[in-house]
């Protein structure tokens, strides 16, 4: 595990938690469907930059 993997699977479950609190907000629901876009984007490169796929 890198330390650019590390950081990107670190802010996305930090976004993850920002969806939750927009949900518990009752934000607006585009803003929270951006949010979450978000988070899967950094969560799904963090896991696709392990080193565990060679």
């Amino acid at each position: 595990m890198n330390g650019l993997s590390t950081v990107l699977i670190v802010v996305g479950l930090f976004l993850i938690g920002g969806v939750i609190s927009f949900v518990k907000q009752q934000m607006p629901k585009s803003l929270i469907t951006l949010l979450s876009i978000g988070a899967a984007m950094c969560l799904v490169a963090g896991v696709l930059r392990l080193e565990v796929w060679n």
